[in-house]
């Protein structure tokens, strides 16, 4: 009597090269996909994150509705930064600007607008209007804190910022990180400056 031995295997792939889809192929994209989510997932918890802009306060250089991508990883406040601090003082996340880190003076002349930090008058080519309003936060010139920040939105005629009483000096901890690219809307993508 003969034995016959059926290859099952053979006729799968001759089944799935007759569909037009190879099942080693198959496997293999759904492998990349599965790859590629993790890395992003990966990335968006660990490296960078995404945040909103909500309101006026940074114009003209964010406008309210704008998407950022956040990079927080080995991330230490330079003057001049875009940042993201998850402000206690107004119990959310705001979008502003470095001008002093701790040990700085800062100075503001609310009569000419002008912004001093350690006795040099800042060149301001990013804001909308001079510094012209006074939140009472502080008595000026004041010293920044070590360990802490002094941040101001662009649009300083309409900016909570640590003029405010509210806001305040800005510890490292409150910072999330620097804005680094604009993801929305899709005429303005590109990098932050």
């Amino acid at each position: 009597m003969a034995k016959y031995q059926v290859n099952y295997e053979a006729a799968d792939d001759d089944e799935n090269k007759k569909n037009g889809i190879p099942y080693e192929d198959f496997l293999e994209w759904v492998e990349t996909i599965i790859f590629a989510l993790f890395t992003v997932i990966i990335i968006f918890t660990f490296i960078l994150r995404q945040a909103n802009v909500d309101g006026e306060s940074m114009l003209p250089t964010l406008e309210d509705g704008e998407r950022l991508i956040v990079n927080h990883l080995f991330y230490e406040p330079e003057v001049g930064d875009i940042v993201i601090v998850n402000s206690k003082g107004l119990g959310k996340p705001i979008v502003k600007r470095v001008i002093a880190k701790g040990g700085d003076e800062v100075n503001i002349d609310f009569s000419t607008g002008e912004v001093s930090v350690n006795g040099t008058v800042l060149e301001e080519d990013y804001i909308k209007d001079l510094t012209k309003l006074d939140e009472g936060g502080h008595d000026y010139p004041v010293v920044v804190p070590e360990n802490c920040y002094f941040v101001m939105g662009d649009n300083r005629m309409n900016s909570r910022d640590s003029r405010d009483a509210a806001v305040g000096f800005i510890t490292e901890e409150e910072i999330m990180g620097k804005a680094v690219f604009r993801i929305w809307p899709p005429d303005r993508i590109g990098t932050l400056s």
